[in-house]
């Protein structure tokens, strides 16, 4: 067999971009999916004011810092609304490189209604939402473990969110999150558990990974952005990438399958990043 495989969704920038150069780091081949193929590419990304400006970052830039630490990168546009795409992602790699070893479902819905108050949700905010954040996760799932099973190895990682776990600190745009995007990460969180139980008499390991605050390009981008360190702190993208790379690798992972793993806490507590030390909040 050679080199391993891990395939991202939301690779073109953030928590995704990391996560793929430390895997890379590690030796894994990367396959980095996401709407943004070119630099200089606008969507939507679920402020408030529903602007839509380009962020820094690309799926063709991620591939190439991939590529300078000597590994394969391929960049596939996918969109997650778009089932077709990621059917025709996964197949592409099992086509041209014939496996995957790790997925991580990073990548989230960004548009409208994410940062909605409740009297101002529709129906097809919470749709598309729901379609993005869940309905996308559990479709490259299925795609994907049937085909780790066959291989006797893998591991599914999905990225989840705090704002499933718990209410809000403030109101959405000041600090806080809408209903809808809490609601659907909160449904992404029973799948780690789930998996392991379906499939407890295999090898596969099946995690959650909540990443705590993150300084990412988003996120610099995000009018309440101070409201957020307020509360929150932060830690720069490398700090759950650290922890996806571990729990894709070290041996003793295997303890914590089915799990919710706190990122920051967990890197922490293995040092895993050891010049980063979390600053300290400003509220309680």
């Amino acid at each position: 067999m050679g080199s391993k495989v891990a395939f991202i969704t939301g690779a073109s920038r953030g928590i995704g971009k990391a996560s793929a150069i430390a895997l890379a780091q590690k030796g894994f081949d990367v396959v980095v999916t996401a709407r943004t193929l070119e630099e200089g590419e606008a969507w939507e990304h679920g402020s408030r004011d529903s602007e839509v400006k380009p962020m820094p970052g690309s799926l063709r830039a991620t591939a190439a810092e991939i590529e300078n630490l000597g590994r394969r990168a391929l960049p596939i546009r996918l969109d997650l609304l778009d089932l077709a795409s990621i059917d025709a992602a996964v197949e592409r790699v099992y086509a041209e490189w014939g496996r995957i070893d790790l997925l991580v479902n990073n990548g989230i819905y960004q548009g409208p209604g994410i940062m909605s108050p409740v009297d101002e949700l529709t129906q097809q905010h919470l749709h598309d939402i729901f379609r993005g954040n869940v309905f996308a996760n559990v479709h490259t799932i299925q795609r994907v473990l049937p085909r780790m099973l066959a291989q006797g190895e893998g591991c599914i990682i999905n990225v989840v969110s705090e704002s499933g776990m718990i209410d809000p600190p403030a109101a959405a745009g000041k600090g806080g999150w809408g209903f809808a995007y809490g609601a659907s990460k909160a449904a992404l969180i029973r799948m780690a558990g789930v998996l392991k139980v379906e499939y407890a008499d295999t090898p596969l390991n099946f995690f959650n990974m909540e990443p705590g605050l993150v300084m990412t390009e988003a996120m610099d981008m995000r009018p309440d952005r101070e409201d957020f360190i307020n509360f929150y702190g932060g830690a720069p993208m490398k700090v759950p990438a650290a922890v996806v790379a571990w729990l894709a690798t070290a041996p003793q992972a295997r303890e914590l399958n089915g799990q919710t793993i706190m990122a920051q806490r967990h890197c922490l507590k293995l040092n895993l990043v050891p010049e980063w030390q979390p600053a300290r909040r400003s509220k309680s």
